[in-house]
């Protein structure tokens, strides 16, 4: 039988094996307690951490500071929301093999060509057309770059998902909030520089849409809730803080006879780093997650006294969102609330589920965009909205629609952001892109430059080579830049 060290995979060596055993196995099952080796960060793990960070970053004078990423899981429809198409209403009912070549869907469950069930409506001094579904938000188009040609390499949720948020279509790879932190560190000792808001679903793909992948284990997505209790055990489970630190004054011992035996694997350093962070975040979140110092007027521009519950719950993540960029947090992502109807994926009855899922973030959105830019945040916060991929203009059965990973919509806002802006172009019925593609690479280059860093030269070597965010890809969107 051979004996593995669970933090790295490899055999045990003798001279380590004694080394663990030789204060009992009461101590060793102790250890085991915490899922491997050492939990308690030593000066020389906490410096090897930070030497693992590149040099010379940011590359040049950046524009944003963090980033916050507003996911619409599930993928809204484009046409529906900030592309209208009149030949759809011209030709509703019509058959699309008849007017263009209809590629394979997701289903194969090809329907009619499908107008869309809202109006648009020009907004702004710029007249950016949006749609019934987002009222709110169409107040702020002036601020907005707003992207109409986006394309995606994969049709179905769980591949894009992955390639959305890691650079590549497969399960494993660091996602961009990983590579975000890597890079540039955290501005907060006692939060983490990567923070997950779940706002009640995870997407198809699951948390390693937010892991670190090969990157060090410490810059992996925290997950948070918005309420009051945003993640398990962030209150100490004993009745006075000096028992506390007597367990954790005992834990730090073991850990002492501990560290450096097993040669610093990166694994044990990133739990060391980890739980020292948590130990810290005991006192931050609490007051992170305490809303009460926020003004009723605050929390009316957020949705959170609405009469639907989902509007509450994501205006809740929203002002959450704005606190975390305020503590010098640097990446924050948005998941989506569960409303009574599927995420952003109408397969079925269009009209219900898209506006079930707009009324949740329409409000909470523009109330974050505004808030931003009254506290001096938007300049120095890049705001992110989009889906994995667009949908069909033609309908999925009767009164849906089925994925299209060959056009879709998406925008930009805040920091760098040229606002009030229309990027890119789809045909006449929305369905692929004829002007300036814009690739999920690219997105992913344009948000690092912005960051100050140049996704070229943002490596990590690995699997025999240098392997970045973008990949041998991207280009940074010039047309969408202040």
């Amino acid at each position: 039988m051979t004996n593995r060290n669970h933090a790295t995979g490899r055999p045990i060596s003798r001279r380590e094996m004694l080394g663990l055993c030789k204060g009992g196995f009461g101590s060793l099952a102790f250890v085991s307690l915490f899922g491997a080796l050492p939990i308690s960060c030593s000066k020389k793990a906490e410096s090897k951490l930070f030497s693992q960070i590149p040099g010379n970053i940011p590359h040049y004078a950046p524009k944003a500071k963090n980033v916050i990423f507003l996911y619409m899981d599930g993928g809204v429809s484009q046409v529906d929301s900030f592309d209208p198409k009149p030949r759809l209403e011209k030709e509703n009912g019509e058959d699309p093999n008849k007017k263009f070549k209809v590629d394979d869907t997701q289903f194969g469950n090809v329907g009619k060509i499908l107008k869309s069930p809202w109006k648009f409506k020009n907004y702004g001094e710029c007249g950016m057309p949006v749609s019934e579904l987002f009222p709110h938000i169409a107040t702020c188009v002036d601020d907005i770059a707003l992207v109409r040609s986006m394309v995606s390499d994969f049709p179905e949720h769980t591949n894009a998902n992955y390639f959305l948020h890691t650079g590549i279509g497969i399960q494993g790879r660091p996602s961009m909030g990983a590579w975000v932190t890597y890079g540039l560190g955290s501005e907060n000792d006692n939060l983490p520089g990567y923070v997950v808001l779940d706002g009640g679903l995870i997407p198809p793909g699951g948390v390693d849409n937010f892991n670190s992948g090969f990157l060090p284990a410490s810059h992996q997505a925290s997950i948070l809730r918005a309420g009051k209790v945003p993640l398990a055990n962030i209150n100490p489970l004993e009745e006075t803080p000096g028992l506390q630190n007597q367990k954790l004054d005992f834990i730090k011992q073991i850990d002492n006879s501990l560290v450096g035996k097993l040669k610093n694997p990166d694994a044990v350093e990133s739990a060391i780093s980890n739980y020292e962070l948590a130990y810290r975040m005991q006192s931050s979140v609490p007051e992170l997650t305490d809303f009460r110092g926020e003004t009723k007027a605050t929390k009316d521009l957020y949705g959170m006294n609405s009469d639907d519950p989902h509007t509450q719950s994501y205006g809740a993540q929203c002002l959450l969102a704005r606190r975390l960029v305020e503590r010098g947090v640097r990446f924050v992502e948005l998941t989506c609330p569960q409303v009574k109807a599927d995420r952003w994926d109408q397969h079925s009855d269009l009209k219900d589920g898209h506006e079930r899922n707009a009324h949740a973030v329409d409000q909470p959105i523009a109330g974050l965009l505004k808030d931003l830019k009254s506290r001096g945040l938007f300049e120095e916060t890049l705001v992110i909205w989009t889906g994995e991929f667009g949908r069909t203009p033609f309908a999925q059965g009767t009164n849906g629609r089925d994925h299209n990973p060959s056009a879709g919509s998406m925008w930009m806002a805040g920091a760098g952001i040229k606002g009030g802006v229309i990027y890119g172009k789809t045909d006449d019925y929305g369905y692929r892109v004829i002007e300036n593609k814009v690739t999920v690479h690219d997105i992913h280059a344009t948000m690092l430059h912005l960051l100050g860093v140049n996704h070229e030269k943002l490596r990590f070597h690995f699997g025999g080579r240098d392997i970045r965010l973008t990949d041998v890809h991207g280009n940074v969107i010039k047309g969408i830049l202040s």
